[in-house]
């Protein structure tokens, strides 16, 4: 066999491997929807639906702000794609108990309208069930227009019920493109950045949730 046909050959291979990534990355989160609604897991942010309580806007009227305590929070974000997304700041340090907000920038970079969606994810795993997100721009899929840019807000708090052993948390989103139709980008809202302890939080605004189960 002569060395154009092994070249061929080899290229011919390349090619298949390339285009199976290519298909696997674009079809990741229409799979990994349907294992979500198969299963009832949501394996990237396992106990996110243990938090349930708390996202209708308002703390247990026993919540306590613990001031005794600090805990770091990092922000992570990658992207499966040509666009701009990245925190506004990389870490902050919060208590236990208080409500924060941190903002999220992203930016279509591409010549054609996209409709994406962001994943979470937490390190360590323990601290995914007590960190509770009241509004969260990963709760549904977006579409945004050529250059388009939004700065979008994530609300949370960290349980007071979280392990004394845990110090450091680390938030990251990875944001896919996915297909079908979705509503179009949120305008970014501020929530307040903190709450006195024992004062319940209300008229937090909630989005729609869709799609991806988190």
């Amino acid at each position: 066999m002569n060395i154009w046909k092994l070249n061929s050959r080899l290229k011919g291979k390349l090619l298949f491997v390339a285009v199976c990534m290519f298909g696997f990355g674009y079809a990741f989160v229409p799979l990994y929807q349907a294992f979500c609604a198969a299963t009832g897991l949501n394996v990237l942010s396992i106990g996110e639906g243990q938090s349930n309580k708390w996202t209708n806007g308002t703390y247990d009227k026993n919540t306590q702000v613990d001031t005794s305590r600090t805990i770091m929070v990092e922000f992570d974000a990658n992207v499966r794609g040509p666009w701009f997304f990245k925190p506004e700041k990389s870490s902050i340090t919060v208590h236990p108990g208080e409500l924060t907000t941190v903002m999220y920038e992203f930016q279509n970079k591409q010549d054609r309208r996209i409709a994406a969606q962001a994943i979470p994810s937490y390190a360590p795993e323990q601290a995914g069930p007590n960190f509770h997100k009241l509004e969260c721009f990963c709760f549904t899929q977006y579409t945004l227009e050529p250059g388009e840019k939004k700065l979008w807000p994530v609300v949370f708090v960290v349980d007071p019920k979280l392990s004394p052993d845990v110090k450091t948390i680390t938030l990251s989103y990875t944001f896919f493109e996915v297909g079908g139709k979705v509503p179009p980008a949120p305008e970014a809202r501020v929530v307040g950045s903190q709450t006195k302890p024992g004062i319940a939080l209300s008229g937090i605004p909630q989005l729609p949730v869709l799609g991806v189960k988190l």
